[in-house]
């Protein structure tokens, strides 16, 4: 009876540790995660890839998770993600500022998972990136040493000019850390910078009057909802007064800005992906802490570039990770 009691434990252990095995749901269990997103169902790009990034973990839609998916503004954010909770989702995915309202939600007993442009310390999203503390935690989109990479790329791409107008929302967590790594940026490149700040979609005529009276000769604007959600407009004054913009994610120059540097948002959704991997198979949040993108892109509107009569040089064509033609 020992030997067959001592060959039962070796068993059950040899189960519990192998591999798949102790990270695994529990049998029959679908586990259910809830999304929460600015704008509106139609904007699925970023869900399309954090869903990618659980198929590459080995989730399958519908057999052992399910997504229960909300659009909204960030007023509405503490509301809807309420509604998740209720609802008893597992883990909760937040977009940008959606997450305060998630984490008031949540009230420290589900996981919030972010992808948060801004500094998530500044923010009080979470005490460090190292340990971010609670139940929150997530990929910051935000790196400050971009910030003097795009004025770089600026530079390359037009070697002559020497007043770069700074395009920014002050309300947005990381942005005076942005500004002064850019204007040490723009001493190292003989540059003068005019700060614009603009805080409501209101503010943009204003912001493009001012612009325009000091004659900048080019527009780097700092990557935050409210200015990616102005793309176009931005797109359109810098066409009409023939001047270059510049930002970090690829939509900007999608919407038909000349450049863009930044984070692979797409792969940032992925990335997302694997805290809710982790989580879901009992990681702490607490534990995970808050990583910055690893994976960057240079974008470049040709067809803008024709229309500014501006002539790239090839070393920086070369460079792109894609052109818009």
């Amino acid at each position: 009876m020992k030997l067959m009691h001592r060959v039962l434990v070796v068993t059950l252990l040899a189960l519990v540790c192998a591999p798949g095995i102790a990270d695994a749901q529990p049998a029959g269990k679908t586990a259910r995660v809830g999304w929460l997103a600015v704008g509106h169902s139609a904007n699925t790009a970023f869900l399309e890839a954090f869903r990618e990034g659980l198929r590459e973990r080995g989730w399958i839609e519908g057999k052992n998770f399910t997504i229960d998916a909300r659009w909204g503004t960030a007023a509405a954010s503490r509301k809807l993600a309420a509604e998740l909770v209720q609802s008893k989702v597992d883990v909760l995915v937040t977009q940008g500022p959606m997450v305060f309202g998630a984490k008031a939600a949540a009230a420290g007993a589900i996981p919030v998972v972010f992808g948060f442009s801004g500094d998530a310390v500044e923010a009080k999203l979470v005490t460090s990136l190292a340990r971010p503390g609670a139940n929150v935690t997530g990929v910051g989109l935000l790196g400050f040493e971009l910030v003097g990479k795009r004025l770089e790329v600026l530079k390359e791409a037009l070697p002559r000019i020497t007043r770069v107008a700074i395009l920014a929302n002050p309300a947005h967590p990381g942005e005076q850390e942005e500004l002064r790594a850019s204007q040490a940026a723009a001493r190292r490149l003989g540059l003068a910078l005019q700060y614009v700040p603009v805080g409501s979609v209101r503010d943009f005529d204003a912001a493009f009057e001012a612009i325009a009276r000091e004659k900048a000769e080019a527009i780097v604007a700092f990557p935050d909802g409210l200015i990616i959600a102005q793309a176009r407009a931005i797109a359109d004054f810098a066409t009409k007064l023939r001047i270059p913009a510049v930002s970090g994610w690829a939509e900007f120059a999608a919407e038909g800005n000349l450049m863009t540097y930044g984070p692979d948002l797409r792969e940032s959704w992925r990335h997302v992906a694997g805290y809710v991997d982790k989580i879901l198979k009992g990681a702490k949040p607490a534990d995970l802490p808050v990583e910055l993108p690893t994976k960057l892109e240079l974008v470049v509107n040709l067809r803008t570039a024709k229309t500014l009569g501006l002539t790239l040089p090839p070393s920086l064509l070369v460079r792109a990770d894609r052109i818009i033609e």
